[in-house]
């Protein structure tokens, strides 16, 4: 592997102390970023501004991408989805939607994934490790290079492969490069993070008091059925997952969210919208609901439209405030983890 820092890995802070460290004026800091947060620079050779001995001190000590596209597909819709393979082998994925004027992007926080919901792709061969915070970043400015040069990245959901709150702390640096006028400029409003809902994680994002959006994977009404489609579950319960995410809104000031991915004959029924409605009808909530995106080699189905209107029917008459997600990139590899899958047993 190639032994040169990831300069990624780094803060605007932690960068500019390295500069002063190495005799060089701090505002270089600031140049450095502009290029390749705002240029897009991909190489330290393209820094025009900079003296050329910088650029060869720099090109010596750091590397800026340091993984490789494995596999790129387009959708008629404009979705690109990216497999990124890293520099030990691993590979995740991310997502770029394009949706009017918004320019949003969905990013991996892990090589694979631990919590095993068992309708996801991504969890089926477990996980093997936590992405470092320059691995964040970088889905992130490989994505925003996609775009044309007068378009900037507008969103981000921390809703790629793996658990974001299961890597909190690199989670929060690549976040906090996202969000800084330093890095891409990007307002903590229009950064969502997902999660099957880990309560002292829960808490400990709120402790970190930037009013990121908290989206919760439920998927399912009830214990039981949460327990099969969400086996974490098991040892932590909705009950405590509802407190900690209550906490966040109490702490945040943010409407939460809550994730139903909609399963054709498992969790679409009358009976799960009736107790669904129950648990959300007295919450500050958004819940969006996702019509399932079939996976080969899963027994999971699209729902019928009969199921999902009567599911929309039965919330909004209950007063919940509900979204039907439209789906996206239907005729590529579009469910989380499943290009990666397709093309490892391929």
């Amino acid at each position: 592997m190639d032994g040169r820092a990831h300069l990624l890995d780094l803060s605007f802070a932690d960068f500019r102390q390295w500069l002063i460290e190495h005799g060089q004026p701090k505002f270089r800091a600031k140049q450095v970023f502009g290029w390749v947060y705002e240029k897009r620079a991909r190489d330290f050779d393209s820094m025009s501004d900079l003296p050329k001995t910088l650029r060869e001190q720099l090109a010596s000590e750091f590397v800026i991408y340091r993984s490789d596209e494995a596999a790129v597909q387009t959708s008629r819709d404009g979705t690109d989805k990216l497999l990124v393979r890293l520099a030990d082998g691993g590979e995740v994925e991310c997502v770029l939607l394009r949706d009017g004027n918004r320019r949003s992007i969905c990013v991996s926080s892990q090589v694979g994934c631990a919590m095993g919901c068992v309708f996801c792709a991504s969890g089926l061969d477990g996980v093997d490790r936590n992405l470092t915070r320059g691995e964040i970043v970088e889905q992130m400015l490989r994505l925003q290079a996609r775009l044309e040069p007068e378009e900037r990245l507008s969103h981000i959901v921390m809703m790629g492969m793996g658990e974001p709150l299961a890597n909190l702390d690199r989670v929060l640096g690549a976040l906090e490069t996202a969000k800084s006028a330093d890095g891409l400029g990007i307002s903590p409003r229009r950064i969502t993070i997902s999660t099957v809902g880990l309560p002292p994680a829960i808490d400990r994002l709120a402790d970190n008091g930037v009013p990121y959006n908290l989206a919760v994977s439920l998927h399912a009404p009830n214990e039981e059925l949460r327990s099969q489609l969400v086996p974490v579950n098991e040892k932590i319960g909705i009950d405590a997952v509802l407190a900690a995410a209550d906490r966040y809104f109490a702490a945040s000031g943010r409407r939460l969210t809550f994730e139903y991915v909609l399963l054709g004959g498992v969790n679409d029924g009358a009976e799960h919208a009736q107790e669904l409605a129950q648990l959300l009808r007295r919450r500050t909530v958004l819940l969006n609901v996702i019509p399932y995106n079939p996976v080969e080699g899963l027994p999971y189905q699209t729902p019928s439209q009969r199921a999902i209107a009567e599911f929309r029917q039965i919330l909004e008459s209950a007063g919940v405030n509900v979204m039907f997600r439209q789906r996206k990139g239907d005729e590529i590899d579009a469910a989380c983890g499943q290009l990666r899958r397709n093309r490892a047993g391929k």
